[in-house]
């Protein structure tokens, strides 16, 4: 099966994309960025459909990705993706119920998932204040991917971005979760997590999609951009984005030129 090869765009001779592992897409607009976006998904799904019978997707919360769902949802041509085929994954998720404002799943399920077509049964929501959480979702993970062939039984898609200390998922900097080197789910708390507590995939399931998209725009994530750019000895534990690369997959970064133009 053909993985998506993005194409790598310079801004200007002066103004050269960003210097990140993978493929690097950057665009005038984040109008322009879902569109190419939301093209490269639909490549990829129906691939994936054609090859497994289905398509796995994980996506993320926060405001950077509302855009990309609402363009989803309203250009025709997703129409194309195969919704009903498709099984929804939850990134990460806060340690809050699904009615409050803070809970991931409830953006969403509001942007997204509600007018997807994605049957219920296969929309998989972090039930986050669970007492076995971590054994539940991966349990659920397993059993739902088991269907396939063995070596394919992975997620095709997740999409990720990045907070300004180089978090992603709710991997944060020095952080328990960041560490696991072989659980697919844990429970992210201590001082270093931003509260509260949370329940997030790790990069051994991260790493091992066929797809990971990384989704960064606006200028107040030109730093972060710079500082993955730049040729620095700065470590997983330090700036956790670098943790991911998948095996046997592709990286992607996704960025508008408000991001991507380097800061000094």
């Amino acid at each position: 099966m053909t993985e998506p090869r993005p194409t790598a765009y310079d801004l200007s001779e002066t103004r050269p994309a960003p210097n990140l592992p993978g493929e690097v897409v950057v665009c005038d607009t984040v109008e322009e960025l879902v569109e190419r976006m939301s093209s490269d998904l639909l490549s990829h799904s129906l691939n994936c459909w054609r090859a497994f019978g289905d398509f796995h997707m994980a996506v993320s919360g926060g405001s950077t990705p509302q855009p990309f769902y609402r363009h989803l949802m309203t250009d025709p041509i997703c129409r194309g993706i195969p919704w009903k085929k498709t099984h929804l994954w939850c990134v990460d998720e806060r340690r809050v119920s699904f009615d409050d404002q803070k809970s991931n799943w409830r953006m969403i399920e509001e942007h997204f998932g509600a007018h997807s077509g994605i049957p219920r049964s296969q929309q998989h929501p972090i039930h986050a204040l669970s007492e076995n959480v971590e054994d539940e979702y991966e349990r659920t993970l397993r059993s739902t991917l088991e269907w396939r062939e063995r070596g394919h039984d992975r997620l095709d898609y997740v999409l990720l971005g990045v907070g300004t200390d180089g978090h992603t998922a709710s991997l944060f900097p020095h952080s328990p979760a960041l560490r696991e080197p072989t659980r697919l789910i844990r429970i992210n708390s201590g001082p270093n997590v931003v509260p509260p507590d949370r329940v997030t995939m790790t990069l051994p399931l991260i790493n091992s999609a066929r797809l990971a998209a990384v989704m960064i725009t606006g200028e107040s994530k030109q730093e972060i951009v710079s500082r993955l750019s730049a040729n620095t000895h700065a470590t997983v534990q330090d700036l956790p984005i670098r943790g991911v690369r998948p095996i046997g997959g592709t990286l992607c970064w996704y960025l508008d030129r408000a991001a991507a133009t380097a800061v000094s």
